[in-house]
Order: structure tokens, then C-alpha cells, then sequence
């Protein structure tokens, strides 16, 4: 009966659910804040932010294909709570917390009642901790403004079908501003942003609530919002004289790597995969969507509101061509509702007594299955649990080589190295697979130049990753294992699951 008791009159403080999905995020993420590396990426905007904090810009000095939404949030809160790693991980809690509340509000916006918004909130929460979502990466971030776009426009199309009110503007430019902040973290979001936008205004334009005119202005207002913080980074970048730089790592990089996709198998096994992990969520929908005994009301729109925005989801999730699994952390916003839905249809089926308590069973018990699913391997790894963490490992045995600030080359092991062992890059080139790795075409550069050039520059030490080192491009072990043999001693080696890092220090 928790969840009839939290909604009591007594809990009707607006702060009580945004809280208790804090509270929760915290509790089912929290093995999340000892591991220094959850998913590569994160190190990546972690180093782009220390950089940035530093006077040096993401794209100019740590290259990535990314905007820079991501390493700009970092840094901001980098700056106020230091660099640690657990600052970046209760960041992302909080971004899950903040999305939790976005599906609240958007069930009870759609007049659904508020058991069922706590129980979607809680069914994202839980499965966030899947398919690498314990990191902070770019799609925990972007999360909570899709979310609450997405609530939003749907307030909206219930205010025409109801109320018989034109959209507002103020709602449709607070919508703007949140997916052109989304925008900035990953271009995927324009799919979800446009739906936002039609479920907005189409109910009130086909309602004759609102003219063409003013459907044009507010369509125009809305792209340009959507725009403008992309804008406004590209005309920063432009007064630095360093436009022709963002355009290539923000715009050209990424249509370049959407240009090398998967063959239809793979795609076919990753996404099989990602379903999978997310089984018992799919499950629940399935009552929601097949013979659904709500067909007009608040649950009915609900229902049609998911499979759209499921819909566009799919579409951010197959866009980049590649499906790793952290992309389809963008499903578990539409997932997650319509999972609530099925679990409340499945608990009608109980006689009257047991409906309750039979619904929140059901979530629990999905819930809990998915928090089992997230937890095992970091428990069964026990890294910083008991175990030593490698990453660590790696970055205090670089740190006893150098003096702060000493350049180093991370050739193929996790960029956050360079901020844990206080190091300087010796290339804006720093996430692996980028330089030496399999992904070096979308950089646009002679990449065998460019390792040449950091080796010719003799940085102070090198970390090798020898568990990836067949990942690594043959022409460019030649040139590494040359210069390890002429220039550089093996002064420590760290295990790690696929075999040992090994630190080279320069003769």
C-alpha cells in the first residue's frame, strides 16, 4: 500500500515526489559512485570539462563528435563541487530523478491518476541502471528535457481537447529552450523535439483554436529556439576564430561516423539484446496495447501518446547507425509509461480487493528484477567494493612518473586517466578509438601523422591497454611498439579483465 500512502492528503507537497525519486535514484544507482569508469564516454566530457575549466575548449582542445552540451554541464558543476567522480554520478542520478518527474507530470496532465505516474517514474528509474545507463552519459542528460518538452506538449493538446484553450506561448518556448538544450547534448533529440511540437499544437489547429498564422509564428519560434543554443555555441566559437573547429567536430564528424553503420545483422543482435535486457518491461506493455479496455479518457490518450513517442524514439535509437547500448536508454522514457499502463490493465484482472496491492506488486517485482539485472555484474566485479579498481590503479601508477601537468599519451585505455592522474593531453586527439582505434576516419585527419607527431613529442609516459591491443590499427602498433622499444621503459603494469595496462615511462 506504499504508493496509496505516499499520495495521501498528507503527502500532497508538490516537492514529495521529485524527492522520492531522488531519494530513490540515489539508493538503486548508488553502486554506481565508486567505479571510476562506468562507460568510456563519460571520461571523455569529464577531460573536455577539466580542459574547458582550464581556458581550453572542447572540440579546439579534447576533439570529439559530439556537441558540447555534455563536457558544458560537467563543467559547471566540476567547477562548483570539484572533479571527483561521484560528483558526475549523483549529477546523473539527478537527471534520472528529474525525468522520473517528467512522466509524473505528463500522466497527470493527461488526467491519469498519480499512482500511475509514480509507477512510471519508478519503472525508468530502476531499468536507468541498465544498457550503461549508470554512467553520466549524453543520453541521462538529455533525458530530463525530452522529458518534460514531451509533458509539456502534451498539457497542451489535453488544454484543446478539454478546455477548449490555443497552446500557449509560454509553454512552447519553455519547450524550445529544453530541446535545444537537448540539442546540444546529442542531434538524435530533433525526433522527439519535433513530436513535442505536433502534439503541442495539432489537437488546437485541427480544433480551429488557433489560425495558420499563428500556427506559422509559433512553428517558426519554435525552431528558432530549438536553434539557438547551437547558435549561440557556434557564434562562440566563431569570436574565438575557431568556427571552422566546431563545425567539423559538432556537425561533419558525426555525419560522418551515421555514415559507416552496422550491417542489418548486427544491428538486428544489438537490438535483440537491448530487448532482452529490457524484457520484463516489454512484457508489461503488451496488455496496454492489445485489447486495452480504456479506449477514450485519460488512459487511452496516454496510451496513444507512448506509442508515438516510442515511435519517435525508435527513430533517435536507429539514427547513428551503430546501436550501442547506450542509445537505447532513449526507449525507457515511452517504455516506462506504457509498462505502467500494462501493469494497472494486468491488475484490474484481480477481484476488487487485490487491484492495489496487486499493481504494486507488479511494478515492484519489475523494478526489483531490473535494479537485480544492473547490480549483479558490478557486485560480482567488486570494483571499488573490495576489489581494486584498475582505472585507479592505472592513474596513480602514471601520477608516481610524473609531475602534474607532464603530458602523457593514453593510447588505447580510458581518457579519464588524464584527469585522475592530474596529466596534460600531448593530443586533442584522446578518446582511443578516435586516433589508434577502429572509428579514425571520422576525425578527418591523416590519424598516422598525428601519432607520429605525439611520439615525436616524446610525452612523459604511455599507458597500453593490452587486453584491447588487437583492436588497435596495425600501422599504428608498428609506430607505438617502435617507439616503446627505442624511447620508453615498462615501469608498472595493472591487471584488468582482458589483460594488463602497462605504463611506460620516457628514458
Amino acid at each position: 500500500m506504499f504508493l496509496t500512502n505516499l499520495l495521501d492528503r498528507r503527502w500532497r507537497h508538490p516537492a514529495l515526489v521529485p524527492l522520492f525519486f531522488l531519494a530513490l535514484a540515489l539508493l538503486l544507482r548508488s553502486f554506481s559512485f565508486v567505479a571510476a569508469v562506468i562507460d568510456t564516454d563519460e571520461g571523455l566530457y569529464m577531460l573536455q570539462a577539466r580542459e574547458w575549466l582550464d581556458g581550453n575548449w572542447p572540440i579546439v582542445a579534447v576533439w570529439d563528435m559530439h556537441p558540447v552540451g555534455a563536457p558544458a554541464i560537467f563543467a559547471v558543476f566540476m567547477a562548483i563541487f570539484g572533479d571527483d567522480i561521484w560528483v558526475l554520478r549523483a549529477l546523473g542520478a539527478a537527471c534520472v530523478a528529474a525525468t522520473a518527474s517528467a512522466l509524473f507530470s505528463a500522466v497527470r496532465y493527461a488526467g491519469g491518476p498519480p499512482a500511475l505516474g509514480l509507477a512510471a517514474g519508478v519503472l525508468y528509474i530502476a531499468h536507468s541502471g541498465l544498457l550503461g545507463g549508470l554512467a553520466t552519459n549524453t543520453e541521462i542528460l538529455f533525458a530530463p528535457m525530452v522529458g518534460w518538452a514531451m509533458a509539456l506538449g502534451l498539457r497542451g493538446a489535453v488544454d484543446a481537447l478539454e478546455r477548449g484553450k490555443a497552446p500557449r506561448w509560454r509553454d512552447m518556448a519553455v519547450m524550445g529552450v529544453l530541446i535545444g538544450a537537448a540539442l546540444t547534448l546529442k542531434p538524435v533529440t530533433v525526433f522527439e523535439g519535433a513530436l513535442a511540437w505536433v502534439i503541442l499544437v495539432l489537437p488546437a489547429f485541427r480544433l480551429g483554436l488557433m489560425s495558420l498564422g499563428r500556427l506559422a509564428a509559433m512553428a517558426g519560434a519554435y525552431a528558432l529556439l530549438c536553434a539557438a543554443p547551437t547558435l549561440l555555441w557556434a557564434l562562440a566559437y566563431a569570436l574565438r576564430g575557431e568556427f571552422a573547429v566546431f563545425l567539423e567536430g559538432a556537425f561533419l564528424a558525426p555525419l560522418r561516423y551515421a555514415g559507416s553503420r552496422l550491417s542489418s545483422a548486427d544491428s538486428f543482435r544489438f537490438a535483440l539484446v537491448a530487448v532482452l535486457l529490457l524484457l520484463w518491461a516489454f512484457l508489461l506493455t503488451l496488455p496496454a496495447l492489445i485489447r486495452p479496455r480504456n479506449r477514450q479518457g485519460p488512459l487511452a490518450r496516454l496510451r496513444q501518446f507512448g506509442m508515438l513517442w516510442f515511435l519517435a524514439a525508435t527513430f533517435a535509437v536507429v539514427l547513428p547507425g551503430q546501436f550501442y547500448q547506450h542509445y537505447f536508454l532513449i526507449w525507457l522514457l515511452p517504455l516506462s509509461l506504457l509498462a505502467a499502463l500494462g501493469a494497472r490493465q494486468l491488475a484490474r484482472y484481480l477481484r476488487p480487493g487485490m487491484v492495489v496491492i496487486g499493481f504494486q506488486l507488479l511494478i515492484g517485482a519489475v523494478a526489483l528484477d531490473a535494479w537485480r539485472v544492473a547490480a549483479l555484474p558490478r557486485l560480482d566485479r567488486g570494483i571499488g567494493l573490495g576489489a581494486p579498481d584498475p582505472v585507479r590503479r592505472t592513474a596513480a601508477a602514471v601520477r608516481a612518473e610524473i609531475d602534474p601537468g607532464d603530458p602523457i599519451w593514453v593510447v588505447n585505455y580510458h581518457p579519464v586517466v588524464y584527469v585522475l592522474a592530474d596529466a596534460s593531453v600531448s593530443t586533442r586527439y584522446a578518446f582511443p578509438a578516435h586516433l589508434a582505434g577502429p572509428f579514425y576516419r571520422v576525425t578527418g585527419i591523416d590519424s598516422y601523422a598525428e601519432i607520429t607527431r605525439i611520439l615525436e613529442s616524446h610525452p612523459r609516459v604511455l599507458v597500453i591497454d593490452r587486453g584491447w591491443w588487437p583492436s588497435v590499427r596495425r600501422r599504428a602498433a608498428i609506430l607505438i611498439e617502435a617507439a616503446l622499444d627505442e624511447q620508453y621503459e615498462l615501469v608498472a603494469t595493472v591487471p584488468e579483465e582482458r589483460g594488463p595496462v602497462e605504463i611506460w615511462r620516457l628514458r
